[in-house]
Order: C-alpha cells, then structure tokens, then sequence
C-alpha cells in the first residue's frame, strides 16, 4: 500500500488517551462519580497493573487510566501537558452539562466565555490535568 505524505489510510482514528494517574480505583470514582464517564474496561494484568478504560457514553475517545509506576511517572500527574489545556469534553448543552458539574462539585478554573469556536470553561480533573468543557458554535 503506498501512502502519500501528509495522508493517512482510511480506518484509523485517535481511540484512546493516557491518563497517568496516582491510583486506579480514585480515578475511576472521579471519573464515573463527577464527570458521568462510563467504566469500560477494568481488567487486572498482574503485578498490580490494571487495563483501567473510561468513557463518555456517546462512542467517543476513551481515557486509559495508567497508574504511575515509578517516580518519573509520579511527577507528570496532573501536568502532562506542561499546565496547558490537555483535553476537551466536547457537549451539545453547555449549560446543563456546566451546572451538572459544578453540582458535582468540579473545580472550575474559570467562568463560562463564548470564542469565536463556541462556549467554552477550562475545568481541572483530580489531579490538577486541565480540561475544556466546550460547546461547539454550531
């Protein structure tokens, strides 16, 4: 099969994001508790490894949630985009979904704005990672 640069096969998407986080069973509290993530996936694979996956419930990205394992690890938790947003909860309601999560005690690092690309507030997951809550303009 011949691939031209800058194009990709048919097939292939972005299916699943790493989260390092410091323990599986917190995170998955966090994530099914606060944010109404689905768990997917909780499968052990020895030497206190877990296959640990989270969702939204709509067929979208997953997280792998990966307990850190060494110290190295253990100092990217809840920065490992360098304090820059790292990912986007994408919603077709901003203020229900917005009002959801703070009655779900979310910590928001900023008051709902409107950009040009649609209504957005920046949230910190458990650790500290920074998260888009967006509403597309549509």
């Amino acid at each position: 099969m011949s691939v031209s640069s800058g194009s990709a096969p048919a097939g292939r998407r972005v299916a699943t994001v790493a989260v390092v986080v410091a323990d599986y069973d917190e995170a998955i509290a966090w994530y099914t508790h606060k944010l109404g993530f689905e768990l997917l996936e909780d499968v052990a694979l020895g030497e206190g490894k877990r296959w640990v996956v989270v969702a939204p419930g709509n067929g979208g990205a997953r997280l792998l949630l990966a307990q850190a394992a060494d110290a190295e690890q253990r100092s990217r938790i809840g920065n490992q985009t360098g304090g820059r947003v790292f990912l986007f909860l994408e919603t077709d309601d901003f203020a229900r979904d917005h009002a959801l999560m703070i009655e779900r005690s979310v910590e928001f690092r900023e008051a709902p704005r409107r950009e040009a690309y649609g209504t957005v507030a920046v949230f910190a997951d458990l650790h500290g990672n920074l998260w888009d809550l967006i509403e597309p303009r549509g």
